[in-house]
């Protein structure tokens, strides 16, 4: 049997997965014509339509998009081979994709540049809870609540707490919460989970008794340095992890309320499924970040 030629299964899966045959064909570096010829050429071998086109979107159809979950990870799994061919090199080198949220990124992540400067690390700065297999990253950095059991999840951090902040001013209008209950009557910044798309509910912990509390935002951004601002600025209380706060909280210009509903838990992990084939990249910034 004559062997077929995977060009046009691999252009339909960046045109499916793109969703625009401008992007898919830069992303191949092929022009946009030859991907819509070839993805036609597919789809008369098939004898079934695989993608829905309008003028603004391109979309699988029902065919479509059974094609592409059972062949879009094979193309995967094949660039990660060749990818794990670096380990032949002297010195490790490639680029990784890596999603994580603000604070890992200025206190983790990027100290690590500076040590293997020809290691090139695409940051996806995002609070979503993205799933990194249907997203294509290598990994992502998550606090290891988070994570799902099926990955492969790697401490990389001491235990972190939250911390309640607000600057002095606020407290000075505001008699300052003695309990989680009692935020529902202040002024709070909060942060929109994109992944969900709702507000996050503040959790909080003392002897073992866990609180929950549905806080009133006058101000809510999806990341946290905006965050960190607005409780500069006295807009109100404000809820993250205490090192986003802690040079502030040093110099007295935010001051920590419910301190102790503020327990330790689990830190930040690298987290990434274990059924895909690493580069020698991939090794070398697993075994640095390992604590």
């Amino acid at each position: 049997m004559a062997r077929r030629n995977l060009n046009d299964l691999l252009a339909f899966v960046s045109v499916a997965r793109e969703g625009n045959f401008t992007r898919a064909g830069a992303l191949l570096g092929v022009s946009q014509s030859a991907l819509s010829q070839a993805i036609k050429a597919l789809e008369e071998r098939l004898q079934i339509r695989l993608l829905t086109r309008t003028t603004r979107s391109v979309s699988p159809t029902p065919a479509g998009e059974r094609l592409l979950n059972a062949i879009g990870t094979r193309f995967d799994e094949i660039e990660a081979e060749l990818d794990a061919l670096t380990e032949m090199r002297d010195t490790p080198a490639g680029t990784l994709r890596l999603t994580c949220g603000d604070h890992s990124l200025q206190t983790i992540l990027l100290p690590l540049m500076h040590r293997y400067p020809d290691i090139h690390i695409e940051f996806d700065v995002s609070y979503a809870l993205r799933d990194i297999v249907a997203d294509r990253f290598d990994a992502g950095v998550r606090l290891g609540e988070s994570i799902d059991k099926d990955m492969i999840a790697l401490p990389i951090s001491p235990k972190v707490r939250m911390a309640a902040v607000a600057s002095p001013a606020y407290l000075e209008q505001h008699p300052a919460p003695k309990a989680p209950a009692d935020l529902t009557r202040h002024k709070c910044i909060n942060i929109r989970l994109t992944s969900s798309a709702g507000l996050y509910v503040w959790e909080f912990e003392r002897n073992g008794r866990q609180v929950n509390v549905r806080v009133e935002s006058q101000a809510v951004f999806n990341t946290s340095p905006p965050i960190v601002q607005a409780a500069l600025d006295g807009l109100g209380i404000a809820f993250l992890p205490e090192g986003e706060f802690a040079p502030h909280i040093e110099q007295g210009r935010l001051v920590r309320v419910l301190q102790n509903w503020c327990p330790p838990f689990p830190g930040y992990h690298l987290y990434y499924p274990s059924r895909r084939q690493h580069s020698a990249a991939f090794a070398l910034v697993v075994d640095a970040l390992r604590i």
